[in-house]
């Protein structure tokens, strides 16, 4: 009897192997404009496509409203 073939398990979508990440050629370079939470996901998801990404924000600061909102209903959540 001959054994069946295992086949590798799927990767979910969107993700990669730091191997398979590393290895890849960089496609080009984009620009992100707006440093909020939307401009900073959007680079976030556009370097893990393979695009150098050049964020640019007004303020000398990233977050947009979402720093504001700190001072607004404050949790002493650190994560910003």
């Amino acid at each position: 009897m001959a054994k069946a073939k295992q086949k590798k398990p799927a990767v979910k979508a969107g993700t990669k192997s730091k191997s398979v990440a590393k290895k890849a050629a960089k496609l080009g370079s984009m620009m992100v404009v707006g440093g909020g939470v939307a401009g900073v996901q959007a680079a976030l998801d556009l370097t893990d496509l393979g695009y150098y990404v050049y964020l640019v924000e007004k303020s000398p600061a990233v977050g947009g409203a979402m720093a504001q909102l700190d001072k607004t209903f404050p949790t002493n959540d650190c994560s910003l």
